[in-house]
């Protein structure tokens, strides 16, 4: 049960392949698709992070990069627009509003490169991304220190980089991250306006992805299984949330990323004749 593969037609001068009109998907890995965006939601509900590179690293297990990014878009877009719901009294909107100005301009820029990428290098990047964000995440950061620049122009600035990453990894929140730190919000506020950013950052893939051609309309069941999914995710993270070993928790998803990154990268280097 390997990735599904890439025909004419349909995106970036591709297709996706299908069968009676729909994305061909056997129903265990719909199955497998729809848990992990619900258990995945929940972890995110609980650490306000994470769960969006699980999913994805998942989904490519199945998909290709070309089609798992922009179908993540859409899933994250609901799950991260479920926790600023939740959350909705302690979104910073003085943050949020300079880090949504440059993500569609950025986030043009790179499209491109997401549609004619080797899907098997891109493959292998995403695994190499997930490892160090999960055990590496300052080696994102190249050595930059951020509180050199003032919070709000420093917020511009990520956006424009996230908004750039977006299309081509898909999952950006480990690299936001560090910038919500050390900043004076609180467990609550750091959650909900991460959040707000995230799904600011997904809807614009999303119209980034669809003005480039992208056939959403033929994963539309699959996108909204797994999005319900994810608001289940969340209200059920959202009720863990103060119930949890934080230290245990964490060592069994990084341990779990890792598992996942690796067999992505390998999966890569053997499909480009390294394995």
């Amino acid at each position: 049960m390997g990735p599904i593969r890439t025909l004419d037609g349909l995106w970036g001068g591709q297709a996706i392949e299908r069968r009676r009109g729909k994305a061909n998907l056997d129903p265990m890995t719909i199955t497998i698709l729809c848990g992990t965006s619900l258990l995945t939601a929940g972890v995110s509900a609980v650490l306000g992070m994470a769960g969006g590179i699980m999913l994805l690293a998942v989904m490519l297990l199945f998909l290709e990069p070309a089609v798992a990014i922009p179908v993540h878009a859409i899933v994250q877009l609901t799950s991260n627009s479920s926790r600023v719901v939740i959350h909705a009294s302690e979104v910073r909107r003085d943050l949020l509003w300079p880090y949504m100005l440059l993500l569609l301009p950025a986030g043009a820029l790179t499209v491109p490169l997401a549609q004619h990428l080797p899907a098997d290098a891109l493959r292998l990047a995403i695994g190499c991304f997930v490892i160090v964000a999960t055990w590496r995440k300052s080696w994102l950061l190249l050595g930059f220190n951020p509180d050199r620049v003032p919070v709000r122009p420093r917020f511009a600035l990520v956006g424009a980089s996230a908004g750039a990453l977006g299309p081509l990894i898909g999952a950006t929140g480990p690299f936001i991250a560090p910038f919500f730190l050390g900043i004076g919000l609180t467990r609550f506020e750091l959650i909900g306006t991460k959040a707000a950013c995230q799904a600011t950052g997904h809807f614009a893939k999303m119209i980034l992805f669809g003005l480039a051609g992208f056939g959403f309309v033929h994963f539309g069941p699959l996108m909204i299984a797994m999005a319900l999914c994810t608001i289940v995710g969340t209200w059920l993270g959202t009720r863990v949330l103060r119930r949890l070993d934080d230290d245990r928790f964490t060592q069994l998803y990084r341990l779990a990323l890792t598992a996942i990154s690796l067999r992505l990268i390998w999966s890569g280097l053997t499909a480009l004749g390294f394995g």
